[in-house]
């Protein structure tokens, strides 16, 4: 039978019966995922990885322990224990910093022009410029969904496991984002168009 058959509980299963490749497996499968919910929150590569880390050391444990009861909702599980994590790392800092640029990575750095003259890519970056200063100004769960979206190309369901929220709220809170920004748009009288 090959792992990709294979269910994630299935695998749960056979790891806590021994098998250590099992879990390799699981890891394998839904890093992607994980990791990438965890750099849109912290934007640091060598923090995400920290904390990724930390969630297996604590789904490992906590399989272990006996207190895994998600049956047939791993992703999620494993998506709330990594979002807690980065929450409870933040709470340490005494803040959210979900959109700031570090020196390795900006926002901005995902966006790709197309062949322009010089003049309109110069047009093109102020306006992203302007764009990425209005969502510094949204609320830290609406500006969490902004980023997710549009940056991280998640869906609302990605997000939704992610933050663990329900895919309405998400869809919510990126209603609302929608709002505030055109409402700080209108506020800063930003034209956002050449």
């Amino acid at each position: 039978m090959q792992t990709a058959q294979i269910s994630d509980n299935e695998l749960i299963v056979s790891y806590l019966q021994g098998n250590e490749s099992a879990l390799s497996e699981l890891v394998k499968r839904h890093k992607r995922k994980i990791f990438t919910s965890i750099y849109m929150l912290v934007r640091n590569r060598e923090l995400a990885e920290d904390i990724f880390q930390d969630t297996f050391i604590k789904v490992i444990n906590t399989l272990k322990a006996g207190n895994y009861h998600e049956e047939g909702k791993f992703l999620p599980w494993v998506s709330r224990i990594a979002h807690n994590l980065v929450i409870d790392h933040f709470r340490k800092q005494k803040r959210m910093p979900l959109s700031h640029d570090t020196e390795e990575y900006s926002i901005m750095d995902n966006i790709r022009f197309k062949d322009d003259n010089v003049q309109d890519r110069m047009i093109k970056q102020q306006i992203h410029d302007h764009v990425k200063q209005l969502i510094e100004e949204l609320p830290d769960e609406q500006r969490e969904v902004v980023l997710m979206r549009i940056y991280g190309n998640l869906s609302f369901k990605e997000i939704a496991e992610a933050t663990n929220v329900s895919i309405n709220t998400s869809l919510g809170r990126m209603r609302y984002a929608l709002i505030n920004l055109r409402r700080i748009i209108k506020e800063h009288n930003i034209v956002l168009t050449n």
